[in-house]
């Protein structure tokens, strides 16, 4: 009897001891793919899938990027200008970081788009696409950020069949040491 009852103290100090490292395992699962689009909070992990879209790593990336078979895409919003400077402060934007030849099309992976955004969206596709819903599109952003996530969801929304999703964005492309150019948004 008393070495039933060791046992079963033993048992329940293994389990709490062990709790706090299973929530740890479980924060550390990337989430779900929503069924919608992201609205909020877009510097957080990501899903590692994305339905209707081949997700890349740097190594498949750099290679679509090389064999120049793929329009790559920028999704990153623009750096806002600071709502705390004293009046008659010049502003100028910051300098964009970008994989080179990329087209960067500020604004468009937010979850809700303005009609004026997703015209612009819309009309920068069919231009950088030459009208074809079968061009390779890759999106990014950065590391962890659901934009790009939400740009190529919406972009099969509209009937481009070959997207692609590079998740580890800027960040992944310059960890491989690999070089950045400096863009301007696309008109």
């Amino acid at each position: 009897m008393i070495r039933l009852v060791v046992s079963a103290a033993v048992l329940t100090m293994l389990a709490l001891s062990t709790a706090p490292l299973q929530a740890q395992s479980m924060r550390s699962l990337p989430p779900p793919e929503p069924s919608g689009y992201r609205l909020d909070d877009y510097r957080a992990p990501t899903p590692q899938t994305l339905a209707g879209a081949t997700v890349l790593d740097t190594k498949q990336a750099r290679a679509l990027w090389q064999e120049r078979k793929a329009v790559f895409i920028d999704v990153l919003p623009h750096v806002p200008k600071p709502a705390n400077l004293p009046e008659g402060t010049l502003w100028r934007d910051p300098p964009h970081e970008t994989i080179a030849g990329a087209a960067w099309l500020p604004e468009v992976g937010r979850g809700a788009l303005a009609p004026a955004t997703e015209d612009y969206f819309k009309r920068s596709l069919a231009e950088l696409s030459h009208d074809r819903r079968e061009e390779a599109l890759v999106f990014f952003c950065k590391k962890d950020c659901w934009m790009s996530w939400n740009a190529a969801k919406r972009a099969l929304s509209y009937g481009y069949r070959r997207i692609y999703w590079y998740a580890a964005g800027v960040d992944g492309w310059q960890a491989e040491g690999l070089s950045l150019e400096t863009a301007k948004p696309r008109p």
